[in-house]
């Protein structure tokens, strides 16, 4: 999940700017707290753009990669009216919109924390969703993170449609059932294995 806020500081006055001062990195902040967030971001931010990218992407080009091509794909769609342009640690070489990389980011810059936030709730409320569909996994309970429950399930009834293959941490594996057989990923992607 890649997100971008396009905020327009001069805009932000009086109670729409009240909630933006609890602006955090989203992993230290609890979720009701990120979810408050994230309506007062919906009600002020000039523009959010919103990227999913799909498992079978990262397995044929490797996270990274992966990575680097959705932080581009909503730079650019942010970019145009944009001051300046922020992201969280990456430098995304010249094919991207001017931009600066900024390490931790998300607790330096408001709009990449803002970012942050959306990107955090799109996707556990969409792996919330993904519980409805493969319920035995427990994606409601952890959304996406490794828990030792979630690994067993994994080891038991094997990946489901959404889980990356080229994801096998030792965790996952089981000898007695193999992962199915990934396309070969080129020098720039990363696989974890």
């Amino acid at each position: 999940m890649v997100a971008g806020v396009l905020l327009d500081y001069a805009t932000l006055r009086h109670h729409r700017v009240r909630p933006l001062a609890f602006l955090n990195d989203s992993k230290q902040l609890d979720p009701e707290q990120r979810e408050e967030l994230f309506r007062a971001l919906v009600g002020c931010a000039e523009r959010i753009a919103v990227r999913v990218v799909p498992n079978g992407e990262i397995d044929r080009v490797g996270l990274h990669v992966s990575n680097l091509a959705g932080l581009r794909a909503v730079l650019a769609e942010l970019a145009p009216p944009a001051e300046v342009c922020l992201v969280d640690g990456f430098r995304l070489g010249s094919a991207a919109p001017p931009h600066r990389a900024i390490v931790d980011g998300d607790e330096k810059s408001a709009a990449i924390a803002a970012a942050s936030i959306v990107a955090k709730v799109v996707r556990d409320r969409t792996m919330r969703r993904m519980h409805g569909l493969f319920p035995r996994y427990g994606f409601a309970s952890h959304v996406g993170y490794i828990t030792p429950e979630h690994a067993a399930a994994v080891r038991r009834y094997g990946p489901c449609p959404i889980h990356r293959l080229s994801f096998q941490a030792l965790c996952y594996l089981d000898a007695s059932r193999p992962w199915p057989a990934l396309p070969p990923v080129g020098k720039a992607g990363l696989r974890v294995a």
